[in-house]
């Protein structure tokens, strides 16, 4: 999973591994290198889904949900209030991505899970501006 090009200062380069239960990808970008965990790829359902691979603007929001800064997705079609957020497991996701700087099964229900991630997405925070662009890719 190693990045196929040049590195952007501007983007944050997400490179896909998809498996039967999960998502998991290494993660470059504006100074740094983690993982990320999604659902797998189930045509783009709300919900159950990771996005569509491409170019995606993203921007920092307040979520109501979540009490905390998130990084949302501007616009993915059929999609709404796909985020970048903390957690560990595919169970806290309904189509968002979790920041971690390992892969394991953590909790051991064979599902990949990833590690430190409220480290890891409070250094991402940290490092990237209030809008910039997110790059998916297999």
């Amino acid at each position: 999973l190693m990045p196929k090009y040049k590195a952007n200062n501007n983007i944050l380069d997400i490179d896909r591994k998809y498996y039967k239960d999960c998502t998991v990808s290494r993660v470059t970008g504006f100074g740094m290198q983690f993982m990320m965990l999604e659902l797998p790829w189930l045509d783009n359902k709300p919900n159950i889904s990771c996005i569509p691979e491409g170019l995606h603007a993203v921007k920092k929001r307040m979520s109501p949900s979540k009490r905390y800064e998130v990084i949302e997705y501007v616009a993915i079609k059929g999609r709404t209030y796909i985020q970048i957020h903390v957690g560990n497991f595919t169970s806290q996701i309904l189509g968002c991505q979790l920041t971690g700087d390992g892969v394991k099964d953590v909790n051991e229900d064979g599902i990949l899970d990833v590690t430190n991630s409220e480290k890891v997405f409070n250094e991402l925070m940290s490092k990237t501006p209030d809008k910039f662009m997110v790059r998916i890719r297999s």
